[in-house]
């Protein structure tokens, strides 16, 4: 069984983790997850050390704050906000008042409690990053599944060997990596753009520039031998990213959907269909 992150964050790969972790290798010794997220990948990975790095400054707080609190305190931390905000599905008076508390003191727990209530658990920020998802009425609320998934989540983030990093991609140094290691990028795909990543948010957009700049970083990877993974998107809702099609042939290509995985690339369904993948150099 895997750990489930409890954060509901946009693109995780809870659901997927088998076939990503199926074409992983077995002997890791440093893992760089360098687009986190809500860290699904990472937790679950065996290596000998971890690294987890977003350029969002809050994810990597939180994480932060998980790893190095008691869970229990975390926990009596949460109820306690739940409580004085008498915080329900339908008092939305009391989400928003936990709201304005929060972008006045930017207290970490109340981040947390605000994401288990807001609409689809949504955590979004305006260019102010001030927190502004709106109330989840009579869908969210901070429930036994999620209070399982933080508690087995804090659990690993104690027992792993993890390491936080809160930098662009482009600035991270990875040039001591060797073949030993695996880096795993799991970027804002470029043709379905969310909310993360509109360049809206206060935090860095993603266009052809970024797409290019990482695609250059990971071939600079493969010539000193160190192996990467990258999950994308090659078809979605019509579009196609041909620029990520044709630098793909020169590596391998695994298809999370196996109905793919043996279809060229002007297959006539594709207007109609996700065609999600990971291309690694190994």
């Amino acid at each position: 069984m895997y750990i489930k992150s409890p954060l509901n964050y946009t693109g995780g790969k809870y659901k997927i983790l088998e076939p990503v972790f199926h074409a992983f290798p077995k002997d890791i010794r440093t893992f760089v997850d360098v687009f986190a997220g809500g860290f699904n990948v990472g937790i679950n990975v065996k290596a000998e050390r971890i690294i987890c790095n977003d350029q969002i400054t809050y994810l990597i707080e939180l994480f932060e704050m998980f790893s190095s609190t008691d869970t229990a305190k975390i926990l009596d931390r949460i109820k306690n906000l739940i409580r004085k905000y008498e915080l329900t599905q339908q008092n939305k008076e009391g989400y928003y008042a936990l709201r304005a508390h929060y972008n006045k003191t930017k207290d970490l727990t109340a981040l947390f409690v605000l994401a288990c209530y807001a609409f689809n658990h949504q955590i979004r920020f305006n260019n102010s990053h001030e927190f502004n998802s709106p109330f989840g009425r009579n869908r969210s609320s901070f429930n036994s599944s999620i209070e399982k998934n933080l508690t087995e989540f804090c659990q690993a983030l104690h027992e792993k060997n993890i390491e936080f990093s809160n930098v662009d991609f482009m600035e991270l140094d990875l040039t001591g990596l060797g073949p030993d290691d695996l880096v795993y990028c799991d970027p804002p795909y470029l043709i379905s753009t969310g909310n993360y990543n509109d360049g809206n948010r206060g935090f860095k957009d993603w266009k052809e520039k970024e797409e290019r700049a990482l695609l250059d970083l990971l071939d600079r990877l493969d010539e000193q031998r160190t192996r990467f993974a990258l999950s994308n998107v090659l078809y979605h809702k019509g579009l196609s990213n041909d620029l990520l099609i044709e630098w793909s042939k020169r590596y391998r290509i695994h298809y999370i959907d196996k109905t793919y995985s043996n279809c060229n690339y002007q297959f006539k369904e594709r207007d109609a269909v996700t065609v999600e993948v990971l291309i690694t150099n190994f």
